[in-house]
């Protein structure tokens, strides 16, 4: 078994040293394969356009959490998302920092800063704002538990409708009833079909009057003329973005100049190189040992 890796060489130099020590053959590039039958997984942001030059290329592990950028697999090749408990810890935090910002009227506060002008705004309790978390996985749970701790009434939406501690989980059918108690909205969802666009005029004129956006999803959930228009009728009164449509976002895009929308690049996770590649490793031993694949996705249900 070979792991072909592309990607970039600082991540590449922390795997190699990994994979030494463990004894599993990696080889960094497609220009460094000479025997393509040997290479039975694959890690990358998005793979080459001809995978059947690997016969026997049984795992494409993907770079990142996400994977909504990968094509369709080739039948017999399973996909495999980044695991870093990290990574959720750090989605986590971000999140946090966001709901607090929007909760305390820091999008005011930094426009006030611009035009120095010293301006208390209304101040408002934690246990009066009603947080509404859509996604409820191990990020949104991490998510609901901190902010709950905090004193914040929390809710979840969820395709299951699993329960969770702290929280009220409404299922996929009582939506409405989710947004209805939702002052800050955040989105963990991943990208699927039935999420593609959720995020739109729709939905936010089903929150409450002047509720936020805590948007940490995925960029293509996100109908961001729909939020330009929320703002200015004031459905909405802000929102922080760490991901957005299209992305990267635009230098002259109007969200940048906007002083009710705050804009991160796409960082409220950072990958750690060596938690990769001994994730990258625990899935080569699970494919020997014909054992549950950690991080597998379900290409047809997008997660």
């Amino acid at each position: 078994m070979a792991l072909l890796f592309i990607s970039d060489a600082a991540r590449a130099a922390v795997w190699a040293d990994a994979f030494a020590e463990a004894g599993e053959d990696m080889i960094v590039g497609e220009a460094a394969v000479t025997d393509p039958a040997a290479i039975t997984h694959l890690m990358c942001w998005k793979p080459p356009q001809d995978l059947l030059r690997y016969p026997n290329l049984r795992v494409v592990i993907s770079a990142g959490a996400g994977v909504d950028q990968m094509p369709k697999l080739p039948e017999g090749v399973d996909l495999v998302r980044a695991i870093d408990p990290g990574i959720e810890e750090m989605v986590r935090d971000w999140v946090v920092m966001a709901t607090l910002m929007l909760h305390r009227a820091m999008p005011v506060y930094l426009a006030q800063a611009q035009q120095g002008l010293w301006k208390a705004q209304a101040g408002k309790h934690a246990k009066d704002t009603r947080v509404g978390i859509m996604g409820m996985g191990r990020i949104g749970t991490l998510a609901a538990q901190t902010l709950g701790s905090m004193g914040f009434r929390i809710s979840g939406w969820s395709r299951s409708g699993r329960a969770v501690a702290g929280a009220q989980v409404f299922g996929v059918q009582q939506m409405d009833a989710f947004l209805e108690q939702s002052d800050i909205l955040v989105c963990l969802l991943p990208l699927t079909r039935e999420t593609r666009g959720i995020l739109n005029a729709d939905l936010f004129a089903r929150l409450p009057e002047a509720a936020a956006l805590v948007h940490a999803g995925r960029g293509a959930q996100l109908d961001m003329q729909a939020l330009r228009e929320a703002l200015d009728s004031g459905a909405l009164s802000s929102a922080m973005l760490d991901v957005t449509d299209p992305e990267p976002l635009p230098a002259d895009h109007w969200a940048w100049r906007d002083p009710r929308v705050i804009v991160t690049p796409h960082v409220a996770a950072v990958t750690d190189h060596h938690a990769g590649a001994m994730h990258a490793l625990s899935v080569i031993r699970a494919t020997r040992d014909n054992s549950p694949l950690p991080g597998r996705i379900d290409q047809n249900r997008g997660y």
